[in-house]
């Protein structure tokens, strides 16, 4: 019987010796943190450094009773061979509900808008950004309340509401109630990842394979507000680009409680989901916000689109 308790004795400090094994999500978390603290996080100039086009704005609301006489951020831009198409949200003193509008440019300076009217207005659409997969553009956009939907077309003009995206925490539950607006989304290998802001107090991402059900990433923020000064009120996500491996946050926030003024900033990821803030933000202040990144040749452009659309190009090209 001692032999046989001495055996135990021994069998049990073993294994109470062992490390214990974390599962593969801390791995792989605690991995992609210390690589991303260790290295240089690039913010090359072409992406952060711009100065602003002399003849601005090169869009703007019609400024009479209209159904656009002003704008609403966040409209988007999209380039296809030499067209620049652009989607805008209309906004009018009758406060008549919120409407989609549609413009096209070859320049993206001079632009023509499609028709006086709105080509879409059966459901509240602003806040929007655009997705070609295929031959379908898919819209994400903030519906009334700012809950964010999906809006699809084959044209660029004729959409389809899908109707109020169907967003689950990591345990499937549906969001507790409230606002879940400005989307924005990436794919990549079939799968899709949304962005999107809870009262502009935090940014969630979540994923989806069909656009059906998205389910939370994490049901924390991957960007937060603060604790830096220029976005310590409100942080919302504009546009995800990757370049040269890593994929960038165009953002937008405020350092104001009352929300008066908006700036222009941008963030860096391995992974989409642990993300550094550029430490020069905000890339462009004074109010240009909701800003998105253009191709133009082997350069960007980058547009502001709160509450005109104003033209900024990468230092040192020229800007008449």
């Amino acid at each position: 019987m001692k032999s046989l308790l001495l055996s135990l004795f021994a069998l049990i400090f073993v294994c109470s010796c062992q490390p214990k094994k974390k599962n593969h999500t801390e791995n792989s978390d605690a991995s992609i943190k210390d690589t991303i603290d260790k290295e240089a996080i690039p913010f090359p100039d072409e992406l952060v450094k711009f100065e602003t086009y002399t003849e601005n704005p090169v869009f703007e609301g019609t400024g009479e009773l209209t159904w656009d006489q002003s704008i609403r951020e966040r409209g988007y831009i999209l380039k296809e061979d030499d067209t620049y198409h652009m989607w805008y949200t209309g906004l009018s003193t009758d406060k008549a509900p919120l409407a989609l509008g549609y413009a096209t440019s070859s320049d993206g300076i001079t632009w023509k808008r499609y028709s006086d009217k709105p080509i879409f207005n059966d459901s509240w659409t602003e806040d929007m950004m655009v997705l070609k997969v295929d031959d379908t553009y898919h819209m994400f956009a903030e519906g009334q309340g700012d809950i964010a939907h999906r809006l699809s077309s084959t044209d660029r003009i004729n959409w389809k509401d899908h109707g109020s995206l169907d967003i689950r925490t990591t345990y499937g539950e549906p969001l507790s109630e409230g606002p879940y607006g400005t989307p924005t989304v990436w794919r990549e290998n079939n799968l899709w990842y949304l962005f999107y802001e809870r009262g502009d107090l935090g940014i969630w991402l979540a994923t989806s394979e069909d656009l059906n059900i998205w389910t939370n990433v994490q049901d924390d923020p991957v960007i937060a507000m603060g604790p830096e000064i220029y976005d310590q009120y409100g942080v919302a996500v504009n546009q995800i680009l990757k370049y040269k491996g890593w994929y960038y946050a165009f953002y937008h926030s405020t350092a104001f409680k009352d929300w008066h003024e908006w700036s222009t900033n941008v963030a860096a990821s391995k992974d989409l989901i642990h993300w550094t803030k550029y430490d020069e933000n905000p890339i462009i202040g004074e109010n240009k916000s909701s800003g998105i990144l253009v191709p133009d040749g082997d350069n960007y452009r980058l547009y502001t689109m709160h509450d005109k659309v104003e033209l900024h190009y990468p230092v040192g090209e020229s800007t008449k």
